[in-house]
């Protein structure tokens, strides 16, 4: 069985001084309810031969509907999820208004079993943390994204 692998970037800003990062909550009926944990940075999978870091700049656009900021890239390694994906990050900082943010759809048959299609946004909701309730929020084997991107804006 082939290893799942994404790659996404991780926003961040100073806002008045104080570092604050853009997460993503996931769309679609199973995470209606779901908060803490189950937030995400933007990120999608990779196709065979795909660069990763141009995935990330690509996924970002279609979670947040806004291209990533230019800017050069802050590596952020990579991690592994509890179902055994591999997600590369980079961080980049920049300005997003989550009131403007605008995810693409993917479908599903919903309710399970009535044969009925309905479409959900794969992300449907952006939000500015700091960096304390990020962790809590965001799945817990990302967090290693958020401490990697502190320790690189430290040195």
């Amino acid at each position: 069985m082939a290893t799942r692998t994404s790659a996404g970037i991780l926003l961040f800003r100073r806002a008045d001084g104080d570092l604050e990062l853009l997460l993503a909550h996931p769309g679609g009926p199973f995470f209606t309810k779901r908060d803490a944990g189950n937030w995400t940075i933007p990120k999608g999978e990779v196709d065979p031969g795909e660069e990763l870091l141009d995935v990330a700049r690509r996924e970002f656009l279609e979670e947040t509907g806004h291209p990533p900021p230019d800017g050069e890239p802050i590596p952020l390694g990579s991690i592994v999820q509890k179902g055994g994906k591999t997600v590369h990050g980079w961080a980049l900082e920049g300005e997003l208004d989550p009131a403007a943010a605008e995810s693409n759809t993917f479908e599903m048959t919903w309710p399970p079993g009535s044969g009925r299609r309905q479409s959900f946004p794969e992300i449907d909701r952006v939000e500015w943390f700091a960096p304390a309730e990020a962790k809590r929020r965001i799945k817990a084997t990302q967090i290693p994204l958020i401490d990697r991107l502190e320790a690189a804006l430290d040195t």
